[in-house]
């Protein structure tokens, strides 16, 4: 909610109301208050018509036969509309009122509570927009991100002042890869290669940087979730608050506030896979864990990065980057591969002020969460053969394969980052990787995991109305649920992913749709 009148005036008036001995103001003139001095939430954004939308574009999904699926994944195309936005020029004008950042580009936000541009979102926001031939959409999700960049040094969490303190997943550069493969537009390439720089180097330096020496000696260097923030997270004060209740010193809530924070860079707010006791939210040690899935990014980062360099000429960089890219090809196997298990695990340190930490078998957490098999997504690994044979084997004995898609663990916590549900993004990089790669067993893997997970999408949104942000895997037509907030609508991912999966696999006309 944005502000009417000036902070100083806002605060004055707020103080000025009446309080009770216990020093909390009445409902109704808190109520009165917020009437006169905050605007309504989402009121600093304004509905956008997309340039580039149509409602039935020239070749569309053209391997979708079934008209009922057809139908349906025109209804999604359409939802574009319905989630495009602006920033409304008050925010421009007086940005000093509104936490919303004054973005200048139109944007595509994921539905419900999530009114503002999310970053990791905003990848399968891009991979459906491009399904829907919407690629001056696709570019101005970009131009903002690139200009938090510009502004902040690295892509916030989200397009909020109060997200300055974390970024998120890093996928900008795959953003710019995907937008380049289908437009060939070298313009646009030029006018981002220097913010994944800059982007790269934040993920390499300071506190997310974190050097580990494996078994036979060799020094590598690995990045890790570290939010500059030790204080309840504005968005989610008083869940944070509460949640601290049970730890005594000032000092111990200042290091859960930031794994907190830590948690939500990483995008898994929250799952047992953070935390030391699965059954207490304050042993989260995000900090102390240098996660499979993050490197993974990074060195996708560092192939595209590569790959885009010498698409305009600029060797120097490409080459350098290659190099960056192997090094870390080489760490993530040293480090998080296990050859035995077939699973890549996040590795945990011993503790955080070690200069150079030394690797310990011990140190890789074997629990199965689904991130353990995002590195498939990544060429250097799903053209592996051998590797594959491992991974395939590994993942098919996991238990995460459910009847309606991947699970994002085995824990029945109330976490949503946990069992049963199962997230857009995790189904599309296995899924994509697997697709991928040389051996048919895993190709047709992929088929099935794409066909499970858009059938659920399909039966749930014939039931609701709505696609949303999470489902239940352990059958087919549930939404999901658990976390802090009330299960989300829209939904931005899902509908990205659902076109994405249509567009790869298409559906027969004699495949039966429903559960």
């Amino acid at each position: 909610m944005s502000l009417k009148f000036n902070l100083s005036k806002t605060e004055k008036e707020f103080d000025k109301l009446k309080r009770r001995k216990s020093g909390k103001v009445s409902v109704k003139d808190l109520s009165g208050f917020i009437k006169s001095y905050l605007n309504e939430a989402g009121s600093d954004l304004v509905y956008h018509e997309p340039v580039d939308f149509e409602y039935e574009p020239i070749g569309f999904l053209p391997r979708v036969e079934n008209s009922k699926v057809r139908k349906w994944a025109l209804e999604i195309h359409s939802l574009w509309k319905s989630l495009s936005r602006k920033v409304d020029d008050r925010v421009i004008e007086n940005p000093d009122l509104h936490t919303i950042l004054p973005l200048k580009y139109p944007m595509v936000i994921p539905g419900s509570r999530f009114r503002e541009v999310y970053y990791w979102d905003s990848y399968w926001v891009i991979r459906g927009l491009l399904a829907s031939k919407m690629y001056e959409s696709a570019k101005s999700v970009v131009y903002n991100l690139i200009s938090l960049v510009d502004e902040y040094g690295f892509v916030l969490n989200g397009a909020r002042a109060y997200y300055s303190n974390r970024s998120q997943p890093p996928l900008l550069s795959s953003m710019v890869f995907e937008i380049y493969k289908r437009t060939n537009d070298l313009s646009f390439v030029k006018k981002s290669l220097p913010a994944l720089l800059k982007e790269h180097k934040f993920w390499n330096s300071g506190v997310h940087e974190v050097k580990i020496q494996d078994s036979e000696g060799c020094i590598h260097s690995l990045s890790r979730y570290y939010a500059m923030w030790n204080k309840p997270r504005p968005e989610s004060f008083t869940i944070d608050k509460e949640s601290a209740l049970k730890l005594l010193s000032d000092s111990d809530k200042q290091l859960f506030y930031r794994e907190l924070a830590s948690t939500a860079e990483s995008g898994w707010d929250f799952s047992t896979r953070w935390m030391r006791n699965q059954s207490d939210l304050t042993t989260l040690a995000t900090t102390s864990i240098l996660p499979v899935d993050l490197n993974t990014y990074i060195l996708k980062m560092e192939l595209d990065i590569a790959t885009l360099a010498k698409t305009i000429g600029d060797s120097l960089t490409a080459e350098h980057f290659s190099e960056a890219s192997e090094a870390r090809r080489t760490a993530i196997n040293s480090i998080f591969w296990n050859s035995e298990k077939g699973q890549w695990f996040d590795y945990w340190l011993s503790n955080n002020f070690e200069e150079v930490h030394k690797w310990e078998a011990q140190g890789q957490n074997q629990i199965s969460f689904a991130s353990n098999f995002i590195p498939v997504w990544i060429e250097l690994f799903n053209s592996d053969d051998s590797k594959m044979e491992k991974v395939i084997k590994s993942f098919q004995s996991s238990g995460l394969l459910c009847a309606a898609g991947i699970a994002t663990s085995l824990s029945h916590s109330s976490e949503q980052w946990d069992f049963p549900n199962g997230w857009a993004p995790l189904q599309h990089m296995i899924v994509e990787g697997l697709a991928r790669s040389g051996l048919k067993e895993a190709r047709c893997m992929a088929k099935d995991i794409a066909v499970r997970w858009i059938r659920t999408n399909y039966e749930t949104y014939k039931e609701t109305g709505t696609m949303h942000e999470k489902y239940d895997v352990e059958a087919c037509g549930k939404f999901g649920g658990g976390g802090e907030y009330v299960p989300q609508t829209g939904f931005g991912w899902s509908n990205g992913v659902v076109l994405a999966f249509l567009e790869e696999f298409g559906w027969p006309q004699d495949l039966e749709i429903g559960c």
